[in-house]
């Protein structure tokens, strides 16, 4: 991998991890349109760039994370689904990473519920976050872990089954996805460096940290530019975008061209 193409990469992922729009997907969409090879550093840099996405979430909201300690435990309470799914079902979960046809479907059946979410559940005003509506929330973003479906999207349509306002599920996505993807990102490096220590060469890990800043930077545009619009326009826009992202990708591989990994 190239500094241009981790940082074309990082681009992505700063605009997509909090749009519903799947992040993972559309990274490993680049990574095959790139010509980006899918070797342990690749999986590596994947997962650990999104770190330096969530970090933007700190620091725009940094005040509310020094609320009382019940915010923290609701959010651990929200978290711990998906550890538990992570940890249970690692492997079967990287496999996925492989197959761009997992994301063109995935894509596809999010897009047309996003379309009708607005009519499906339509809160109005806001509502306290307790601790069930924590794991509920919680158990939405392990359907996330599928390539495709987006982290953003589960957990924002999870906190409106909840009662939650769009903007008020949207926040609270944001603040979830700084434990799961700080743990997803640690398990990454982990295993990388247990398995494969030799893909952490200094070129590598200047490339890695390109890449975290990349995204640090543009994350925090996207978060600002879709907490305003979400609220205005709701999800249809990003449920079109999906369907035809989905569409034109499953089209593509029904005229025989190749996008697996």
């Amino acid at each position: 991998m190239s500094i241009i193409q981790a940082i074309i990469i990082a681009i992505i992922e700063g605009i997509t991890e909090f749009l519903p729009i799947s992040s993972t997907g559309h990274m490993i969409i680049a990574q095959k349109l790139l010509g980006v090879p899918d070797d342990p550093f690749v999986k590596a840099f994947i997962v650990n760039i999104q770190f330096g996405a969530i970090l933007s979430v700190v620091l725009l909201y940094w005040k509310r994370f020094f609320q009382s300690l019940d915010f923290y435990f609701k959010l651990f309470v929200a978290f711990i689904p998906a550890a538990v799914f992570g940890l249970l079902f690692n492997d079967a979960i990287e496999s996925l990473l492989e197959s761009v046809q997992v994301v063109a479907i995935t894509l596809l059946i999010g897009g047309i519920i996003l379309l009708f979410i607005d009519k499906w559940i339509h809160p109005k005003n806001e509502v306290t976050i307790t601790f069930p509506k924590a794991f509920v929330i919680g158990l939405f973003q392990c359907i996330s872990m599928v390539p495709g479906v987006s982290r953003s999207a589960a957990t924002i349509i999870g906190g409106m089954t909840q009662g939650l306002t769009r903007k008020q599920a949207a926040e609270f996505s944001f603040f979830l996805a700084v434990p799961t993807m700080f743990g997803a990102s640690v398990l990454k490096l982990y295993k990388g460096i247990k398995d494969t220590p030799e893909i952490f060469t200094g070129e590598n890990l200047k490339i890695l940290l390109i890449g975290n800043v990349v995204a640090f930077i543009v994350a925090m545009l996207a978060i600002k530019f879709f907490i305003s619009f979400l609220t205005k326009h709701g999800f249809r826009v990003f449920g079109w975008y999906r369907i035809a992202l989905g569409a034109i990708l499953l089209a593509m591989m029904a005229k025989g061209v190749s996008l697996e990994l």
